[in-house]
């Protein structure tokens, strides 16, 4: 196999064993040898010469919720290019269920995972590091103590309301703030949402924001009637995610509120569905890919490396405008 590769018998053990010191085109030779072989590693002894699992663990809030399960997607594909099977558990961000998680599937299950909490941050999740190689994704605060791959979503928000306020909109409601503990991505979408405000010079109305306690379809429907029924319904709304948007829209639809004539909506997560909605939405895109790529080479890394500093990945977002904002489609990448 290393003669058809044209690299070294340990290259070829290299990308075998999933390390990620080995550059894209030398993998792809290795891999294509492989194929053309038909040769399959037997991972139960390879897993036991190495004293591993083969097995990491992804731990994420709602499996049903659109855009975990697109993530999920991107890291199963990711562990099998590095051959290691991915094991997934939900925790419907519950606190206690978060912590169990974490320590159940660290107790000689999983070498590592990668883990998306909700309700543990700060000195509460801290308590549960160290356990077993961690990575988060997210914006839960773990004070630097964990490696952790995130998106700049402030800016991205403040992004996506600046585009409704070059529309010509100047009430623009927000649907997804949340209170305490929830206090990583809602507080900082919101903050990006009031900072295009204020550089607009348009004022804040407490009115406008409506908290909701998950990000369903159904919240987003309720939060929307609540808005059209106030004393001074909005002319645009920006959505935390895209199934408050989605169900927003339908809201919006049984109204007879015309989107987005008299009422522009942009949404958060370029879920699939956002491209075959009836309007097609406006949406942020974080760059999910990248997301899984990033979360698990620091994953293997901390695995090969435990002692190393904790390191913080900012991936990128992608403004994708549609029909629910302007009639017509772009595409703005940062």
């Amino acid at each position: 196999m290393a003669t058809l590769a044209g690299v070294s018998p340990k290259t070829v053990s290299n990308v075998i064993n999933g390390f990620v010191h080995v550059s894209p085109a030398t993998r792809e030779r290795v891999q294509r040898a492989i194929r053309e072989l038909g040769y399959r590693p037997n991972r139960v002894a390879r897993n036991l010469r190495r004293g591993s699992t083969g097995m990491i663990g992804l731990v994420l809030p709602e499996l049903d919720v659109p855009y975990f399960a697109e993530l999920g997607r991107h890291f199963l594909t990711t562990a099998e290019e590095h051959g290691r099977t991915l094991l997934i558990e939900q925790t419907l961000g519950d606190r206690e269920r978060e912590a169990a998680v974490i320590h159940g599937l660290g107790d000689q299950v999983v070498d590592g995972m990668v883990v998306s909490p909700l309700a543990l941050h700060g000195s509460a999740l801290a308590n549960h590091l160290g356990t077993v190689p961690l990575v988060l994704i997210g914006e839960r605060p773990s004070g630097g103590l964990a490696d952790h791959v995130v998106i700049d979503n402030v800016a991205a928000a403040k992004e996506a309301v600046a585009h409704l306020v070059a529309g010509g909109r100047r009430r623009i409601a927000a649907i997804g703030l949340q209170p305490e503990p929830y206090i990583g991505t809602p507080l900082l979408r919101a903050t990006g949402y009031r900072r295009a405000l204020e550089e607009a010079g348009l004022p804040l109305d407490p009115r406008l924001e409506r908290e909701t306690p998950r990000y369903h379809l159904a919240e987003g429907a309720r939060a929307m009637a609540a808005l059209l029924d106030g004393a001074a319904p909005p002319d645009a709304v920006f959505c935390f995610n895209d199934a408050l948007a989605l169900g927003a829209l339908r809201t919006l639809y049984e109204r007879g509120v015309r989107v987005p004539d008299d009422m522009a909506v942009m949404g958060f997560d370029d879920i699939q569905a956002a491209r075959y909605s009836t309007p097609s939405l406006s949406s942020v895109a974080p760059d999910k890919g990248a997301i899984a790529r990033h979360a698990v080479d620091l994953l293997l890394e901390r695995i090969g490396t435990p002692d190393r500093p904790a390191q913080e990945v900012v991936v990128g977002h992608t403004l994708h405008t549609r029909e629910s904002t302007e009639g017509g489609t772009a595409t703005t990448a940062h």
